[in-house]
């Protein structure tokens, strides 16, 4: 039985699959489309305003890395806030103060005001609203996950295309301020995104029982309606955690699932950590309590480890790149329309390779760190490229390549860590996933801005960001191929110890 469904005499309820989970899918694109489009539009929107300001290359690496950090510190919260509250008034809560932090780069005058009003306002509303669209989207979906999943990124591919664009001719036709205000305007509607994240309890489908749910042992009697059936190993699920280990090992063995690409939203992965509640009943330390807050037991598994730090590199890296490429395109004499253009056939890109990631899921069968993995490197390939050509039509090629694979390093990215973690340790995960990764995104983002300013060079820049590239590459690389030749080492071994056993049952 799939996860989310509960017995009820007769019945059983199961996540809708549609009807109101469509305009989940549609809230989770509009949201992440208003805030993830402005990522790679930072350049156009506020490079004059800092310009003027005589700051520049360092205060956008400081912006940038205040934002991640405010979003990691937001996402750690988010799964202790939703233990106390919902998870759709979690993201409510995440809307109102992305809204507040559009309505402030209204009336902005300085890089502190900027630093606020962007980085600390919009960064904790976004880390707020990214684990509430996962967690519903994926109670919303089991067996069409895959095609929502789908439709969902197409969508926000489509919308952070135009982005660029429209934010330029804003520019164009209202100025500076007038252009913050339209946007604050479009930020507003991650309030409704938020609205509709409803909890898949107010629309579960019930469907008959093809099966009896009383054990065969017992005496057969006909469950009524508001009976509850006895409990079987499917319905651990539906536990407290404190049941005890068994019960907890049964619930983890009937959630696990194979998860690849054609899994797009799937989760399974070992156990290879121990929860905290599996300690014994003595009173919790204060470092216990810390431990049971941030999940730390999680980085007793050096895989994790070595996931978390090679995304937080990976990220890094492209979120600082497309930031500064707009300033790097102005440098080179490119007018403001052709470098929105440069931005937009990116973001086309990114589109187009949604698709095709769609598509060839459906007939490939690829675990979704390998997709991350080939991204990551050809991406380093592509940036030298990048750094090889000077002319519009160029740029726009490579720029276009770049776009395509990065939708290798952002769609995947929940995936790698569902593919490694069990279902109820993924929010856990994944939140401590961000409050790392914003806390070395805060650590080696302005040494980014300071080499740019000492050395006036965009090149070394950039070599040092695909540098902080490798570092995803290289560890994940040499992880793959010991774990491999472990594995190979070990069969022989395996096989040595199966046959004696099965020759002393047949004597």
């Amino acid at each position: 039985m799939a996860a989310g469904e509960v017995h009820s005499g007769r019945y059983r309820r199961v996540p809708p699959e549609g009807g109101w989970g469509l305009l989940v899918g549609v809230g989770m694109a509009m949201m992440f489309v208003v805030t993830l489009g402005s990522l790679p539009s930072f350049g156009l929107m506020f490079g004059d305003f800092l310009t003027d300001l005589g700051e520049e290359t360092s205060a956008i690496a400081l912006i940038t890395s205040c934002f991640f950090s405010a979003l990691s510190f937001a996402g750690l919260f988010t799964n202790t806030l939703m233990k106390k509250t919902s998870c759709r008034t979690v993201g409510l809560i995440g809307a109102v103060s992305y809204i507040i932090g559009s309505m402030m780069t209204i009336f902005v005058r300085s890089t502190n005001e900027l630093l606020i009003s962007f980085a600390v306002f919009q960064g904790a509303g976004f880390g707020l609203m990214i684990p509430v669209s996962y967690t519903t989207f994926n109670a919303y979906f089991v067996e069409k996950r895959v095609v929502m999943m789908s439709v969902a990124q197409t969508l926000i591919g489509l919308g952070t295309m135009f982005y660029p664009i429209f934010i330029q001719r804003s520019m164009d036709a209202f100025g500076f301020r007038g252009c913050m205000a339209v946007l604050a305007a479009i930020n507003s509607h991650t309030l409704l995104a938020m609205l509709v994240m409803h909890p898949v309890q107010w629309h579960m489908r019930r469907v008959p029982l093809e099966y009896d749910p009383v054990p065969t042992s017992a005496p057969v009697a006909v469950a009524a309606s508001d009976e509850k059936p006895p409990k079987t190993e499917d319905d651990f699920q539906e536990l407290p955690a404190g049941q005890g280990l068994s019960q907890r090992n049964a619930k983890l063995r009937g959630s696990r699932r194979a998860s690849s690409i054609p899994g797009l939203g799937n989760w399974s992965g070992p156990v290879v950590v121990s929860d905290s509640t599996e300690r014994d009943t003595k009173p919790a330390t204060k470092w216990q309590i810390l431990v049971d807050f941030l999940d730390l037991t999680l980085l007793k598994d050096p895989i994790y480890v070595n996931i978390v730090l090679g995304i937080s590199f990976a990220l890094y890296s492209d979120l600082a790149f497309f930031t500064l490429q707009p300033m790097y395109l102005f440098m080179l004499a490119l007018s403001k329309t052709d470098v929105s253009l440069i931005i937009a056939i990116g973001a086309g890109a990114d589109l187009i390779s949604r698709i095709f990631l769609a598509i060839s899921s459906t007939c490939l069968n690829i675990k979704a760190r390998y997709v991350y993995l080939a991204g990551a490197l050809f991406t380093i390939v592509a940036r030298f490229a990048f750094l090889c050509v000077f002319d519009f039509y160029g740029m726009a090629i490579v720029t276009a390549i770049m776009g395509f694979l990065r939708t290798w390093i952002h769609v995947p990215l929940p995936l790698v860590f569902s593919e490694h973690l069990p279902q109820e340790r993924f929010p856990s995960g994944y939140g401590l996933f961000m409050f790392l990764q914003g806390n070395i995104t805060f650590a080696i983002g302005p040494i980014v801005g300071y080499i740019r300013d000492v050395t006036g060079s965009y090149n070394v820049s950039f070599h040092v960001l695909t540098l902080v590239m490798a570092l995803c590459v290289i560890p994940w690389f040499f992880e793959i191929c010991y774990i491999r030749l472990k594995r190979k080492a070990r069969t022989p071994e395996l096989g040595h110890v199966t046959i004696p056993m099965i020759q002393e049952t047949k004597a």
